[in-house]
C-alpha cells in the first residue's frame, strides 16, 4: 500500500436524492462541473432508510450518457442480489458504455427488512461474507479479462470469459466495517469504503466508538495487514457540516446527536465528521489523510454544492 501521502485526492457524490431521469442527469452534470471524481448509487429496493432508489446499473448508464469525464460507481451494490456471473457482464458493458468509467462497488448485504419484504432468505453474517468473498474471485477474474473457472460452496463457473473483453481490470471498492470483512476487502478491493460494522440484527451500528480515530485506526490496519504491499485506495462517506466557528458547530453536532456538548472535542477528533469553513475541512483532511490514508471521500448529492469548495481545494493534490 501507498504511504498515505502519496494518493491524491478525489471525491463522490452519493446519489441518495435521485428519483427521476432528470435530476439523475443535471446531479451528474453538476458534480463532473464542480470537480467531483464520481457519482455512486445504492441499491435497496424499499425506502428505508435511504429513499427510494433507481436501479443503479441502468441509471448508471443513463448518467454515462449525459456526462463526458465523470467517475460513475455503485456504493454498493449487494452481491445476493446478482450472480457474480451476470454481474460481471453487467459491470463490463457499463465499463465500455461510459468509455473506461465504471467503477463496482460490492458489499455482503446488511439490510434484513430488504430481504424478509422481498422473500430472500437472510442467511447469517458467516455466509453472507463467505457468498462474497467468492463472488470477489469470480468478479477479478473476470473483469480482468481472464477466463475463469472456480468451484466453491455457493457458485461454480466452467470456462468463462466475459463480453465485452475489459480494457482495462474494472476497478473493485468493498464496504466494510468489521474485521472479517476488512481482511476481504484488503486482499480483493482497489478502494476500501471504511464502514461502522454491520449487526446480526440486519442494522448498522450506531455506537459513538465505531467513529473514534482508535476504532478507526485498527480498522485501517486491518486492511493493510491484509493487503500485504498491495496499493489499496482508503475511502468514506463523510457528512460535513459547515459554519464559521468549527469548534461552536462540533458542539451544534454533539447536541443533534444526543452526546451533549461535553462530547465536542470527541467530534472534532471523528475521522468522518468534518466542521466548519471549507478552509478548515481541507486541513483536517490533509491532516487525516497523513494519520489514517483517506484520500477518497463521498458525499451526500444534498451537500455535493456547499462542499464543492473543498474539492476545488484538494481534488488531485
Amino acid at each position: 500500500m501507498s504511504s498515505p501521502d502519496q494518493r491524491p485526492f478525489r471525491f463522490g457524490v452519493v446519489g441518495e436524492s435521485i428519483r427521476t431521469v432528470d435530476e439523475l442527469t443535471t446531479t451528474a452534470r453538476r458534480a463532473e462541473e464542480f470537480g467531483y471524481a464520481t457519482l455512486t448509487l445504492r441499491d435497496h429496493f424499499v425506502a428505508e432508510p435511504f429513499g427510494d432508489q433507481l436501479a443503479p446499473l441502468v441509471a448508471l448508464a443513463a448518467a454515462a450518457g449525459a456526462t463526458r469525464t465523470l467517475g460513475l460507481g455503485t456504493l454498493v451494490l449487494s452481491n445476493d442480489f446478482r450472480h457474480p456471473v451476470m454481474l460481471a457482464k453487467e459491470a463490463a458493458t457499463l465499463d465500455h458504455v461510459s468509455g473506461g468509467r465504471f467503477e463496482l462497488g460490492v458489499g455482503a448485504g446488511w439490510l434484513r427488512d430488504e430481504y424478509e419484504r422481498a422473500g430472500m432468505p437472510f442467511d447469517g453474517a458467516a455466509v453472507r461474507v463467505d457468498r462474497l468473498e467468492e463472488s470477489l474471485t469470480i468478479l477479478r477474474s473476470l473483469l480482468g479479462g481472464e477466463k475463469t473457472s472456480f468451484t466453491g460452496e455457493h457458485y461454480h463457473v466452467r470456462d468463462l470469459t466475459v463480453f465485452p473483453a475489459p480494457a482495462r481490470p474494472t476497478p473493485l471498492l468493498v464496504g466494510a466495517g468489521s474485521r472479517r470483512m476488512l481482511g476481504i476487502a484488503g486482499r480483493y478491493a482497489d478502494t476500501v469504503g471504511i464502514l461502522p460494522r454491520a449487526l446480526p440484527n440486519g442494522t448498522i451500528s450506531d455506537e459513538m466508538t465505531e467513529r473514534m480515530p482508535d476504532t478507526i485506526a485498527r480498522k485501517v490496519e486491518w486492511v493493510r495487514e491484509a493487503a500485504a504491499g498491495r496499493d489499496v485506495e482508503l475511502s468514506m462517506l463523510v457528512s460535513p457540516v459547515f459554519g464559521s466557528d468549527p469548534r461552536a458547530t462540533a458542539a451544534r453536532q454533539a447536541l443533534l446527536r444526543g452526546w451533549g456538548t461535553s462530547a465536542t472535542d470527541l467530534v472534532l477528533g471523528m475521522p468522518s465528521q468534518f466542521v466548519g469553513p471549507a478552509e478548515h475541512m481541507a486541513e483536517q483532511m490533509v491532516a487525516r489523510r497523513e494519520r489514517f490514508g483517506f484520500s477518497y471521500y463521498l458525499v451526500n448529492d444534498a451537500a455535493m454544492e456547499e462542499f464543492a469548495p473543498v474539492v476545488d481545494l484538494l481534488a488531485g493534490r
